[in-house]
């Protein structure tokens, strides 16, 4: 085992949603020096682009039953590198602490003695949503933001339904497309009403972003109908009906 001062470092780096003029000073400064880089397929391909030929690229992106590294190894592969000296950076779309595993691989880093420094970066909730011009709380409409996952395990959603479908409240759902209808169902069925606006926005932030807006009864859908693609973010509650005023950003696609 090498010793303390011949390890490498790791530096758990947030890309943000996928607009590379939303990285932070700091991450973009770490993409520029690191020697190894393991990134997501959620980090787009503008800011893979930003990494120095130099460096080593190790793809770890995970999505719907295709992982093509499972988390142990991810895990285990950082600690390696770090012991072979390298500065190794592990690149995550969004923030690495918000849906992003990141407490798992630095739990593990720490029980191997291995240093590290964490970069928040802007999760998907907060960038797509200003980009698709729906504030995530407002006065008129909503007190509070509640994030959550919309993972299908055995053919179900599995989340805490009536805390969710409270008044005066946005929920916000990353990894839902494939659940939509039933996460929208399920709102309706524990108290919420048909009406409630709700939008499923495609990349956001970048130029492939496209927003469908609709109600829990429609939006899913609309968004059938818009064959929208990977990754998509949820977001539902009264915030939702004032995009009609406060869209702004309007991407230029073929």
């Amino acid at each position: 085992m090498a010793s303390s001062s011949m390890l490498g470092r790791v530096y758990l780096v947030g890309a943000g949603p996928g607009e590379p003029d939303l990285l932070t000073l700091r991450a973009f400064k770490l993409i520029q020096e690191a020697d190894v880089v393991l990134y997501d397929n959620l980090v787009s391909k503008e800011i893979v682009a930003l990494i120095p030929s130099g460096a080593e690229l190790i793809f770890v992106g995970k999505s719907l039953n295709n992982h093509t590294m499972p988390q142990e190894t991810i895990n285990e592969l950082l600690v390696r590198l770090a012991r072979e000296g390298r500065s190794v950076l592990r690149l995550k779309g969004g923030d690495p602490f918000i849906f992003g595993r990141g407490g798992e691989e630095i739990e593990t880093l720490s029980e191997n003695g291995i240093q590290f420094e964490v970069v928040p970066g802007i999760t998907a909730a907060t960038g797509v949503a200003a980009y698709a011009g729906i504030p995530l709380t407002h006065r008129d409409h909503a007190q509070s933001c509640v994030f959550v996952t919309g993972h299908i395990k055995e053919g179900v959603v599995e989340l805490d339904w009536t805390q969710l479908a409270r008044p005066h409240q946005t929920v916000v759902v990353y990894m839902g497309s494939q659940g939509l209808q039933m996460i929208c169902a399920q709102l309706i069925i524990h108290g919420l009403s048909a009406e409630t606006p709700a939008a499923i926005v495609q990349q956001g932030t970048t130029l492939n972003q496209r927003v469908v807006v609709g109600t829990l009864q429609t939006l899913h859908e609309k968004a059938k109908a818009a064959e929208l693609k990977a990754p998509t973010l949820i977001i539902v509650g009264g915030v939702v009906g004032l995009r009609a005023k406060l869209g702004w950003f309007n991407p230029i696609v073929g």
